[in-house]
């Protein structure tokens, strides 16, 4: 037994760091089946198992004499075949070695930015003070962390899912912090580095690890082109990429405009399909999707869920959408260019209008599949039969 030691240790190692890879990243199966326990199972016991493999090689080598050219090519060929292995296992295929991080988050004037005015941002505004953070950056970071009005704010993005979430990064009294570690059901997953737990990306909940159950509060946060957002903000601060990412930033608009064919972030144009637009609105344990191509057709879409009227407006552009609270289910709003009409009544797209402000409703923009998946139990407007499984 003794002599096959070391391939069982090769071997060991190889379907080891390969299983790891496979149950957290976005690769052919892995994201179709739950898979995090068992991702997480392996991750923490990498080490150990790691060494047991080595252990293995080397109680297998050890009988060998290196004085023949055949044994010193056959345990060069091991060592060299595990090195690698475990090199692009730990060094080349983690998701925070993919997709990295700025050094520092710099906000500055929107003419400094070097964005262009149609592309999408997630605005936030916190205590007067609004930033906004363009797609085409944190698509490819996934997260990054700010301070607005002195409060630490964590904004995360998930191109598979097309998910943009804010949340305060603040746990047991002390602000967070985080890494990228790969993705499960298609959503991305950040670890904490307290506890080294896994939160999932799309409610910031901790899926496991010691805070397993925990969920981070979400800040409100909108969609909309910085055109959009710097007219209902002209004092913003806008995110500016850091110059040693310029070729991971994604140069075309494909992904944000949907006309991208990718796999796993490109768009259908049809409705209801995997990867289908919908704007995704939940009140309390009440969830509903609403149909991206019927918002298209009709500017704005009334409606009542969980007892509360409400009222969701795309705005000229196509891109920028809004939600809002209808002060009564007899008021009915249209879509009027870039304003919203109940009658005679005129609202902005930032719900101010003459009888005061509209109550801003939480929406997101996302993937059919991703808002379906997170919000088990969903309804669908306009209702309609479900499509063909993929």
């Amino acid at each position: 037994m003794r002599r096959h030691a070391s391939l069982v240790g090769l071997v060991l190692l190889v379907l080891f760091e390969g299983a790891a890879v496979w149950f957290i990243m976005p690769l052919p199966g892995s994201q179709r089946v739950r898979s995090v326990e068992v991702a997480y199972a392996l991750h923490v016991a990498r080490w150990p198992v790691r060494a047991l493999g080595l252990v293995l090689m080397g109680w297998g080598l050890s009988p060998l004499r290196v004085a023949g050219l055949g044994r010193r090519i056959t345990i060069a060929t091991l060592a060299l075949m595990a090195g690698g292995v475990t090199y692009a296992a730990n060094f080349v295929l983690p998701a925070d070695v993919l997709f990295r991080q700025p050094d520092h988050v710099e906000m500055v004037a929107p003419s400094e930015a070097g964005v262009a005015p149609d592309r999408l941002v997630v605005g936030l505004v916190l205590d007067g003070e609004a930033r906004a953070y363009p797609l085409q950056f944190i698509g490819y970071h996934h997260f990054v962390t700010d301070t607005v009005a002195g409060r630490p704010v964590l904004v995360t993005y998930c191109t598979v899912c097309r998910t943009g979430r804010v949340f305060d990064p603040r746990l047991d009294g002390a602000v967070e912090r985080w890494r990228l570690v790969g993705m499960d059901q298609f959503n991305a997953m950040l670890e904490d580095r307290s506890t080294g737990s896994w939160w999932r990306q799309a409610n910031g909940e901790a899926l496991v690890g010691p805070r397993r159950g925990t969920v981070l509060t979400e800040l409100p946060s909108t969609q909309v082109t910085l055109r959009q957002w710097m007219a209902l903000h002209p004092a913003t601060r806008v995110m500016r990429g850091d110059p040693r990412f310029a070729a991971e930033y994604d140069a075309d608009y494909a992904y944000e405009r949907g006309t991208s064919r990718s796999r796993l972030t490109g768009t259908d144009r049809r409705s209801w399909q995997e990867k289908s637009w919908v704007v995704g609105v939940r009140v309390g344990d009440a969830a509903r999707a609403y149909d991206w191509n019927a918002l298209l057709t009709t500017g704005a879409i009334n409606d009542t869920l969980a007892g509360r009227p409400l009222v969701i407006v795309v705005a000229a552009d196509s891109a920028s959408f809004v939600a809002f609270e209808r002060p009564d289910t007899a008021i009915r709003f249209s879509r009027d260019a870039d304003s919203l009409r109940a009658g005679p009544a005129a609202y902005g797209l930032d719900g101010r209008g003459p009888a005061g402000a509209l109550r801003p409703i939480a929406a997101s923009q996302e993937f059919w599949h991703s808002w379906r998946t997170f919000n088990p139990g969903t309804t669908r407007f306009p209702a309609a039969a479900d499509p063909p499984a993929p």
